[in-house]
């Protein structure tokens, strides 16, 4: 019967000699040597040594018994790996004293090459899945998992660090959006309705702060900001350009402007209905705005519609602070 590594009340002989008795079998050392490159189940090392399920499972329970590999259950199957960093100090360094002295074992490069072959069958697997969802894969990405997962992703890509203005922030969407990405949200809106719901969405956020102010009087310092957004903001303004130029005035050097808003369009009913003032910017209009007022590297572009959008098209225009 296999001795058990060290408890609380055993000695460090007696748990050096059970762990040298567990890598004292040749057996024990092939599948170390496996579910240390790679989380494996029983059925699959079966299949990569070529041995019955009853021993792969035996040797594999002494394994766990002395804490030389542990599992994890997915659906039917119990996964098996070892982590090297969660290895007690002595039997990590037991072990990579085998491992160096069974490099050049002829079976156990067999071994590899037969675990290279069921990574290679298994990608291809994947492979085939997604060549027959190809033509429906967004549709059934976005039922299973919804869409917030891809903006999120997006929105970590922000440095931890950055101060973000969100001018004209309504109801607080955005701000909450942004707050676990940065350092600090500052939300700006003129409407006390606006703000009292943001108030609601953010309230325990305490890296958002919400202003009350006119966004042709920004009210956040010159120079504080590391970027700062317009989304659907400008189509109310009587005087863009304005807003803009606060804009600008509130980022640090280098920083970043972003514009969200409407594409020129001929729905008057539309404007009317939504309380705008203008029917869109063109491209070249929103590009000229932004470098008049202090912007340089300065883009726009058309953004695609989504299907069940019922508005007009949108655009996406992007400048830093010279």
């Amino acid at each position: 019967m296999m001795t058990k590594p060290a408890t609380q009340s055993a000695t460090r002989p007696q748990a050096l000699v059970a762990w040298m008795e567990g890598l004292a079998d040749p057996k024990r050392l092939r599948l170390l040597r496996l579910v240390e490159r790679q989380e494996l189940g029983v059925v699959e090392l079966c299949e990569i040594l070529q041995w019955p399920q009853s021993t792969v499972s035996r040797h594999l329970k002494v394994l766990a018994d002395q804490n030389w590999v542990r599992s994890r259950r997915q659906g039917t199957t119990r996964l098996y790996r070892m982590i090297l960093d969660e290895l007690d100090p002595v039997a990590r360094k037991l072990w990579l004293l085998a491992r160096e002295q069974t490099e050049g074992w002829a079976t156990t490069h067999q071994d590899e090459l037969r675990l290279r072959q069921l990574l290679a069958n298994k990608q291809t697997e994947s492979q085939s899945f997604f060549a027959g969802a190809a033509a429906e894969w967004d549709r059934l990405r976005a039922e299973l998992y919804g869409r917030r997962f891809a903006d999120a992703a997006m929105l970590s890509l922000l440095p931890a660090d950055y101060a973000v203005a969100d001018l004209g922030c309504g109801t607080g969407a955005l701000a909450e959006a942004l707050a676990p990405c940065v350092k600090q949200v500052i939300a700006v809106d003129n409407s006390a309705a606006m703000l009292k719901a943001a108030r609601r969405r953010v309230g325990d956020l305490a890296n958002v702060e919400l202003r009350r102010g006119d966004l042709q009087a920004v009210p956040i310092d010159d120079g504080t900001c590391d970027a700062a957004l317009l989304l659907l903001v400008l189509t109310y303004i009587a005087q863009p350009e304005a807003v803009v130029k606060e804009m600008t005035r509130t980022l640090k050097p280098g920083g970043r402007a972003v514009i969200v808003d409407l594409l020129p369009h001929d729905r008057e009913d539309f404007r009317r209905e939504m309380g705008q003032l203008h029917t869109g910017f063109s491209l070249v209009e929103v590009e000229r705005l932004m470098r008049e007022n202090g912007l340089e590297h300065v883009g726009a572009r058309a953004l695609p519609p989504e299907p069940a959008a019922k508005g007009p098209a949108l655009f996406l225009a992007t400048g830093t602070r010279r």
